[in-house]
């Protein structure tokens, strides 16, 4: 089917390239001449203006929003929705707060317009092994778009089916989930992101532990220089702790057993922020959720080899460069 793309950054242009594969028709909108027909010379139609986009696509559009969050999010889904028509869908792929999502479906609404959220989790590494989608938005807009989904999406793959799942049907084992009304999708994504920084936490103080095992302090028949590289890679096979987190862990750790190359410097992208807030909101107790994201506070005080752990995670799986490193390289 045909789908607007605005916003050509990491995920916007790696998921562009993957809908084109699937033999979708993309017409691709950035603030950037040359992102733009970078994307044209591998097959999309490129636009110079979102008035440009929406022109070019056919009745009843689609469009897909991958900006940043924030201002940026909410200027562009409010000039779409101004060339618009009844009928259209504006989707919102990034990582809005879900309340924000709630507002701008009920003024969508208004003008005949749906609203779609997707919350989107797979990273620079989506091209390849597809991305993980929790949706939210009206029923007919989300089925309208499933062909776009079933693209995007991991599908099946090779993970073994959970037992009784044959039962209940639907499209989770394809790696996407229509989860509710407007705001659903990106309620599910901001729980799943803090849990996401639990299990780094978990992950970086284990491994931090191992690296201080040879302390001076400790006695020296209790003191052991272990291999963090073969740690992490013996736990990849057949542990009940292996992950996605810990293959990334592992391929960081081989490529810099020290992470020398990090700073210790993470920052939170917000959804962490808001799932601590939904947690109270609910009074919901969040205790290692919230101790997960004080720690990211905390590391641009200072730095433990598990700041360097969460920073080299965040590399790996989404591409993110610690603020000290960008600004070095400014």
């Amino acid at each position: 089917m045909q789908l607007g793309m605005v916003g050509l950054g990491r995920m916007g242009s790696n998921m562009t390239r993957r809908l084109i594969r699937g033999g979708h028709q993309l017409v691709v909108s950035d603030l950037s001449s040359e992102a733009v027909k970078k994307l044209a010379g591998e097959g999309a139609s490129g636009s110079v203006s979102l008035l440009d986009l929406v022109g070019k696509l056919k009745p009843p559009r689609a469009a897909w929003v991958m900006v940043p969050a924030g201002d940026p999010t909410e200027q562009t889904v409010q000039q779409l929705a101004q060339h618009m028509q009844s009928g259209d869908v504006i989707i919102d792929g990034g990582n809005s707060y879900f309340k924000d999502d709630v507002r701008r479906a009920k003024q969508s609404k208004e003008k005949g317009i749906h609203y779609v959220d997707v919350g989107t989790s797979g990273g620079v590494w989506g091209l390849e092994r597809g991305y993980c989608m929790m949706i939210g938005g009206p029923k007919e807009a989300v089925q309208r778009l499933d062909p776009v989904f079933q693209t995007l999406a991991p599908g099946k793959g090779q993970i073994p089916r959970t037992p009784g799942r044959d039962k209940l049907g639907g499209t989770a084992e394809e790696g996407y989930i229509h989860c509710g009304p407007s705001g659903s999708g990106h309620f599910v994504k901001m729980v799943h992101n803090g849990i996401e920084y639990g299990m780094m936490q978990a992950y970086a103080e284990g491994f931090d532990i191992f690296k201080n095992a040879v302390s001076k302090d400790l006695p020296q028949e209790l003191r052991y220089d272990l291999n963090l590289p073969d740690i992490a890679e013996v736990w990849r096979r057949g542990s009940v702790v292996s992950s996605w987190l810990l293959d990334l862990t592992a391929m960081a750790l081989t490529e810099s057993p020290t992470l020398s190359a990090y700073e210790g410097f993470v920052q939170d992208s917000g959804e962490g922020r808001w799932t601590i807030q939904a947690a109270l909101e609910e009074a919901v107790p969040a205790d290692v959720l919230t101790a997960a994201l004080y720690v990211r506070f905390r590391s641009r005080q200072q730095h433990t080899f598990a700041e360097k752990m969460l920073s080299a995670m965040r590399q790996k799986f989404g591409g993110h460069v610690e603020a000290d490193a960008a600004q070095k390289s400014a």
